[in-house]
This record gives structure tokens, sequence and C-alpha cells, in this order.
């Protein structure tokens, strides 16, 4: 085995946790194998595998290891595939929100998939921040801009913003009419994940952009958590209007302050910047592209 077929042979160990599947993916002899990790092992000068005789994990010098190999065995595939007609092939490593993924991206995945039979996926699903080089990952789908100028950014499309609450929480504090009409209302807090600090609500008026903390009794970084505290009556809370859709339908929630709406907020796809974007998430982002552009907004 030469290192490429090294490289090949550790990762597949990796993903499927067994020396004896790998061999028999790559057909070769298990002590074929096993050799050849343990001159890789020699060549690193560290150990990448621990092994026992019913479970094989990396070591955390391992773990670094994997996700340099799987880098540098994308671009030797990329660097081939950009020069052949053939449909793209390979695995794709995308982070978004759950419900981000749930409400747009599975819908239509069926079809991406028969249209790019080659081509494999899975989902990292959150709210924290990820590092795209650290974590293994192709590219991550957030709202908002990246602070990290090191980071590329291809605009997907924009999430229109609402303000809303409960019928309980309206009842008890009011309803407010404008942004001025705010005093006496707390709100649902959401942390950054940069910051760690609570994000104050934003509502534009007349061109201008305004912002407003108000007091809050719980704060969260989760987003699914802070949609059950709005439900709660526990305060105001300001996110995508798809996030609230079903919500909004029942009356669970009630949008309000709807002549002062938060600005829509782009969804951005994230990738390191130093890479050259495969032929693989290139389809795939053109297809994410082709979802939110829909009559020039996302789908509902």
């Amino acid at each position: 085995m030469d290192r490429l077929d090294r490289l090949e042979l550790f990762t597949r160990i990796v993903e499927g946790g067994s020396f004896a599947r790998a061999a028999q993916e790559l057909r070769v002899a298990r002590s074929t194998a096993t050799n050849a990790i343990n001159l890789l092992e020699r060549e690193t000068g560290v150990r990448l595998l621990a092994r026992t005789t019913r479970h094989v994990a990396t070591t955390p010098e391992g773990a670094a290891f994997y996700r340099r190999a799987k880098t540098i065995l994308a671009e030797v595939e990329d660097t081939f595939s950009t020069f052949s007609e053939a449909s793209p092939t390979g695995h794709l490593r995308i982070d978004a929100s759950g419900l981000l993924t749930r409400t747009f991206l599975v819908p239509h995945l069926p079809a991406f998939l028969k249209r790019f039979p080659g081509l494999t996926i899975s989902f990292s699903q959150g709210d924290r921040f990820v590092d795209i080089v650290r974590d293994g990952v192709d590219c991550a789908l957030r709202a908002g801009h990246p602070e990290d100028s090191s980071l590329r950014m291809r605009k997907l499309g924009a999430l229109p913003e609402i303000t809303c609450a409960s019928p309980d929480y309206l009842a008890r504090h009011g309803r407010p009419r404008n942004f001025d009409d705010l005093d006496g209302h707390r709100m649902v807090g959401f942390l950054s994940s940069r910051t760690g600090e609570v994000m104050p609500l934003e509502f534009t008026r007349g061109g201008s952009t305004y912002h407003r903390r108000l007091p809050c009794v719980v704060s969260t970084d989760n987003s699914d958590t802070a949609a059950a505290l709005a439900l709660q009556g526990l305060g105001l809370i300001q996110a995508p209007r798809y996030r609230f859709a079903t919500d909004l339908a029942s009356g669970a929630l009630i949008e309000v302050l709807e002549t002062s709406p938060p600005e829509p907020i782009p969804l951005n796809a994230i990738h390191a910047g130093h890479r050259t974007v495969s032929r693989r998430l290139e389809v795939f982002l053109d297809w994410v592209k082709d979802l939110f552009s829909d009559a020039d907004r996302p789908p509902v």
C-alpha cells in the first residue's frame, strides 16, 4: 500500500470501527491492513488508534489525523472529478439547524440524491458555533454574517423574521403597538454562541434599524428551547417566520409589532476560505440556493 492507500484504509477503519470490515471493503488481507496502520503510526510518530478485541477508536491525535486525511483524500478526488464529466461522487458533511434541515432540505432531498446518486450526506445539527476545519465540516448553513474573515461565505437566501408572543403573555403584559411601547415587557433571552451575551431585539422603521434589550427571566443558547419558552408565556421572541408557522396558524403564538419587523436575516453557506469548493459541494450549494430562490423567498 502506498501512502494514499494507507490514508484511505485508516479513514475506513475510523468510520466503520473495524479493521476486518475496512480490509474487506478494500479487498486486502486483514494482516495487510494491520501492517499498513502500524506503518502509518511509525511514519507519524504517534498512536492513531486505540484497539481492543471488540472496539477500535481514535486517539486525540488520531482524530486530528483523520480530519486531515479526509481533506487530503477529498482534494485528490476533486482533482480528478474536475476534469471528468461524470456525476460528482463522495461524502458531504453539512452542519445546519435541525429545524431548517427538516423544513427546507429533507422534503426535497430524495430528488437531489436521485439526481446525484454518487453522493452521500451527513447532517450535524445544532445552534453552537462550529469550527469548520477542526470539525471536518464541508460547510455550515448559518443565518447572519460570519465574523471569521478566514471563512468564505455564499449567500443562499433571506429569512423573514417576526416578533411574537403567546396569548397568555400578551394578556398579562398587553400588546405593544410599536417598539417605543415596550416598557414593562420581557423577552426570551437568546445567548450568542460567540459572545455568551443575550442578544437584543431588533426593529426597523423608516429605513433605520433599532435595538432594544428587555429584561429576561430565562435565557438559552438553543433555539428550540427558546421557542418552548415563548410558548410558555415567558416573553417576546424574534425568530424566522418559518419557525413559528404552525404556532401562528394555531394561535399558540401571535405576531406583534408587524409594522416594525426585524431585518430579514441572510442565510449563508460558510466553508473554509483556503479550500477550493469541491464539485460535490458546488452542486449541493446550487441546489440549496435554488430552493431559497423560489419566488424570491425561501419556501414555507
